[in-house]
């Protein structure tokens, strides 16, 4: 029996681990899933016999390090800051190892090492990043192999609720690291290429400016810009192209409110509040706007915003309400992550949705095209999520190449090679999990 040992149990691993657990038998596999809350690995195990659930400390080396040189594969679900430790021990211990996580400059330091024992570290096999890689690299090698000139790709992606579940008027919910949505785009400018011309969004901009998306079938939703797309050009093959823009997915009408959160500097986590046990969020509210210049701190916030429909939602937020903040210690940011924790949180039915889009325009023979492809994947319920899928399954489909021997590179390597794409997408097609393209004529 083969090993496969999985560190971190949180909410985008519920499908992977089912996946291994339904092919153990045939593949002779053996799950150890570990987690610093051991009964969250037991509950996306169940009463299976081909997994067993354990605490695990990822920072307690000893421990790491000791199931790492028992596994024969490594899955890291941690944080991204800690998937570099775990590489140095799969390269001491001759694993291979898989994450769904950005590259880092320190991971890309492990390559020719890796290579040197022979050792794989996958990187970027989730959804974004991840499948927006492979469904974007199979279109650009497609249309480069026709002899077309590609001149602009955008791609955006949501982790968004489904419409049967969505019931509240920011038309959201948490359906990952709640933290990661509070602090998405914080502390760092974005940056893209449009018609050859670098552009620059720092972070109190991020959500003013956005681009319109409509989807067949699914309607409209904004995007903003993801931190640095112009890392991709070099990646994708595309190092000329006019225009390149990568970035995230919400419904029309929810960045200008988030916005609102952000001049407010209720997104701000670079202090602690003082004495936050003791705080309202009426009172942190009102630190940061003056309310006595107003009739009420509604009229405060209205005269604030200067948008009804934005006013509403932080109302509906409850910002402005004397409810304690529920926090002995923290930021902004952190109070507001617990608030969007109990607010935005997935009931017992709910239904989460990921929707994908890639826009891209090419000539060919003179005349100018532009390509659309859409991918739009429901949850079953809140633990087996859309984005449980299509974080999770890729990165299992990859496991099982890696185990049986059809995947077989060494170094650091991201999911934008046909060896790597092409069967994953195919499989990931009998889970619901493909994209819808169309193609037309444009006047440039």
């Amino acid at each position: 029996m083969k090993k496969i040992l999985i560190i971190g149990a949180g909410r985008s691993s519920a499908n992977m681990i089912r996946y291994l657990i339904e092919h153990a038998a045939e593949e002779q596999w053996i799950l150890r899933v570990g987690d610093m809350d051991a009964s969250f690995a037991q509950q996306k195990i169940g009463n299976s016999s081909f997994g067993v659930a354990f605490k695990l400390d990822a920072s307690d080396a000893i421990q790491r390090r000791a199931e790492i040189a028992a596994a024969d594969l490594v899955i890291s679900m941690l944080p991204a800051v800690m998937h570099v430790m775990v590489a140095a021990d799969c390269l001491e211990f001759g694993k291979s190892v898989i994450t769904p996580s950005y590259v880092s400059d320190e991971m890309w330091q492990l390559d020719k090492l890796a290579r040197e024992r022979g050792i794989l570290l996958l990187n970027e096999m989730g959804v974004d990043p991840g499948i927006d890689h492979m469904s974007a690299m199979k279109i650009i090698d497609e249309l480069h192999g026709k002899g077309s000139e590609i001149i602009s790709f955008e791609s955006f992606t949501g982790g968004l609720i489904s419409p049967e579940s969505d019931n509240n008027p920011w038309n959201y919910k948490v359906t990952w690291n709640p933290k990661n949505v509070v602090l998405a785009g914080y502390g760092g400018t974005a940056k893209y290429r449009r018609n050859n011309e670098f552009r620059f969004i720092p972070y109190h901009r991020l959500f003013s400016e956005l681009t319109p998306v409509n989807i067949d079938g699914h309607g409209d939703f904004e995007g903003y810009a993801n931190r640095d797309s112009l890392r991709y050009a070099s990646i994708y093959n595309l190092e000329k192209i006019p225009t390149l823009y990568r970035g995230t997915l919400r419904r029309t009408g929810f960045c200008k409110a988030w916005n609102a959160l952000v001049q407010l500097g209720l997104t701000d986590d670079s202090f602690a509040i003082e004495q936050p046990e003791k705080m309202t969020w009426k009172q942190l509210t009102g630190a940061f706007i003056e309310f006595s210049d107003f009739d009420s701190p509604e009229a405060a916030l209205l005269n604030f915003t200067n948008d009804e429909d934005v006013f509403k939602k932080l109302i509906w937020l409850g910002i402005l309400e004397d409810k304690p903040l529920e926090i002995r210690e923290g930021s902004p940011a952190f109070a507001l992550q617990r608030l969007i924790e109990h607010k935005w949180k997935l009931d017992e039915h709910d239904k989460d949705m990921i929707v994908m889009w890639h826009r891209f325009k090419y000539k060919k023979d003179n005349t100018f095209h532009e390509l659309q492809a859409s991918l739009v994947t429901n949850g079953d319920d809140p633990v087996y999520t859309a984005m449980s899928k299509t974080v999770g399954l890729p990165i299992a489909i990859a496991a099982k190449m890696i185990l049986n021997g059809s995947m077989k590179l060494t170094g650091v390597h991201l999911p934008v090679i046909p060896e790597i794409y092409n069967p994953i997408l195919k499989e990931l097609e009998h889970y619901g999990i493909c994209f819808n393209e169309k193609d037309k004529v444009i006047i440039n």
